[in-house]
């Protein structure tokens, strides 16, 4: 009667198969968990942004230029940099700083750790 059992080759490239599952699983979850990190980051930002946003909406405009340095202090490592200036208004996209015009631009950048997380504009009105 004969026994039939694996062979060494056949235990080795078993190993092997499971060692690579193994290998490609690990590189995924760390792939996966560099991607959930970027993208709270980028949710942080972009919910810092909205609350800048906001407040320069709620802001009087001629104190428009007062919102620098908002940045809740629950969120350590955060910091913005807010540039606001007036717009032409027939060229919303050329800014200078006077004549005053009725239109500003109001640019927030949010980085973490002076490293750029997102940015965003927008214009506001006197009236």
């Amino acid at each position: 009667m004969k026994k039939q059992a694996f062979t060494l080759i056949e235990v080795l490239i078993a190993i092997i198969l499971v060692g690579l599952a193994i290998a490609s699983l690990l590189g995924a979850n760390i792939a996966f968990t560099r991607a959930n990190g970027t993208g709270a980051q980028l949710s942080t930002a972009e919910f810092l942004i909205e609350q800048i946003r906001e407040q320069t909406v709620t802001t009087p405009f001629a104190d428009l230029a007062n919102t620098s340095g908002f940045v809740p202090t629950s969120y350590p490592g955060y910091s913005q940099k807010t540039t606001v200036e007036y717009v032409n208004a027939s060229d919303l996209r050329t800014g200078f700083t006077s004549p005053p015009t009725p239109f500003r631009r109001i640019t927030v950048e949010i980085s973490l750790n002076n490293k750029t997380i997102s940015s965003a504009c927008w214009i506001r009105a006197s009236y």
